[in-house]
């Protein structure tokens, strides 16, 4: 009988990988348009339990010669850099360079064991996040002011599935997925080759499940902020495993220490200061597997010792019945984040508007890169938005910026995933399926 129960179910496994690409019987199907589960009180059906994950990716294709992705009107997209290796975080230097961040997840031996892992490896590497991680950093320059970077360079090399950076003085700061490391830097210069200094080791690990971290300092440099995503989904790893993760740290660059500054942040990404109230800012995917209208993806305002809910409750205090043992205690203290961006949008990238020379309607608000579902039906994100602010809170509808990275055939010729703001004003799009830092600026 066990051995019967196991070739059925690896067959209908089977199914589910070979029907991927398109509608799956495996799962369920949205009843509710992404901009239900958007703004301020996204709508929150009740979750729905199958006896598999919805699976639909979109296979990645990448850019076919001439093709880019569609500008909102009034804006142009152009390539600043094309033919880089996986590039999906960026950082704009004083003077202008641009570094980007060519990386992938770090081997990960006991993350995704048994069936469902081996489904999950190949659902992922078919959406093209199965390279290996090219591990270093690329600087990019325009040097002679055209909008496309003519000259490159390893910035720095040899590191361990690098994700955030951010400068302060002199010192470089590097997020690799396990430690924060600091390096010399002089502006100008096209590579560092002084080793790094660790300032502190961050959750990695075996498991490592949401390996990319993030890293923004405080205005005065005195602070860094590091995010840190769960180690699972909803903590079927065992919360011992989670130790230190889903939250925001707070580290003091000079000696390493450390607190957590904001926990129950599933898989926070993007962080961004709010130039009108100085908060910080971050975009957060939330937890899948519970039917395509649940849970949407949101940015929040971090609020130093809250607790976001994960892996208890979602969007404040509605209960996941799926993590035990339940803790009430900690649903009672689960605070809503501010605003909803569309469930399972992978809404990774997240940049304050401030210096933008767009055009008015993007001039106050937050750019959010959304790298896109793999657990809706239909598919959800694969796109940059905008999400206007007033007084330092969302106010509105979001807007698109960039659109068209999925083809009618609903392959992924692109996926967006960090945003930054460039010294001439213009954002800048890391696209890790299509190899691409794009450029938008205001058409002429």
């Amino acid at each position: 009988m066990l051995v019967q129960r196991l070739t059925v179910l690896l067959t209908v496994l089977s199914l589910c990988l070979l029907m991927a690409a398109g509608l799956t019987a495996c799962g369920d199907t949205a009843t509710l348009p992404v901009s239900a589960g958007t703004g301020f009180n996204p709508a929150l059906p009740a979750p729905i339990k199958t006896l598999l994950p919805t699976v639909r990716i979109a296979p990645a294709i990448g850019w076919a010669d001439g093709a880019k992705p569609t500008a909102a009107d009034g804006l142009v997209a152009v390539a600043f850099a094309d033919k880089l290796d996986h590039p999906r975080w960026l950082y704009v230097l004083p003077n202008g360079d641009v570094l980007v961040a060519e990386t992938n997840a770090p081997p990960k031996p006991e993350d995704g064991m048994g069936i469902r892992g081996w489904v999950m490896k190949r659902v992922m590497t078919r959406a093209g996040a199965g390279v290996p991680s090219a591990n270093r950093i690329t600087l990019l320059r325009d040097t002679n002011g055209d909008g496309v970077a003519d000259a490159r360079s390893v910035f720095l090399k040899d590191l361990h599935s690098p994700f955030g950076m951010v400068l302060v003085g002199n010192d470089l700061y590097v997020a690799d997925t396990d430690a924060v490391l600091r390096f010399p830097y002089q502006p100008g210069q096209a590579e560092i080759t002084a080793p790094g200094v660790k300032v502190v080791d961050l959750p990695a690990g075996a498991i490592n499940h949401h390996w990319t971290k993030n890293i923004i300092a405080s205005k005065d440099g005195s602070k860094l902020y590091v995010s840190v995503g769960s180690n699972s989904n909803v903590g079927e790893n065992g919360l011992d495993k989670e130790e230190g993760r889903a939250a925001i740290w707070e580290v003091d660059p000079k000696t390493g220490a450390h607190r957590v500054f904001a926990s129950g942040l599933r898989n926070p990404n993007g962080m961004a200061w709010d130039p009108a109230s100085g908060a910080l800012w971050t975009a957060v995917n939330e937890r899948d597997e519970i039917g395509s209208d649940l849970v949407p993806d949101y940015i929040t305002s971090v609020k130093d010792g809250a607790f976001y809910g994960w892996p208890f409750s979602y969007y404040g205090q509605h209960v996941d019945a799926r993590v035990k043992p339940q803790q009430p205690e900690m649903v009672a203290k689960a605070i809503a984040p501010d605003y909803a961006v569309g469930p399972h949008t992978a809404s990774l990238g997240l940049a304050s508007a401030q210096g933008n020379a767009l055009l008015s309607r993007f001039r106050n608000g937050m750019f959010v890169g959304q790298h896109g579902s793999w657990n809706r039906n239909p598919r959800s994100g694969y796109k940059v938005i905008f999400v206007p602010f007033a007084n330092g809170k969302p106010a509105g509808e979001p807007l698109d910026v960039l659109t068209g990275f999925l083809t009618q055939d609903g392959d992924a010729q692109g996926r967006p995933v960090g945003v930054a703001i460039d010294k001439r004003g213009a954002l800048l799009v890391a696209d890790d399926v299509g190899n691409v830092v794009w450029r938008v600026t205001v058409a002429k």
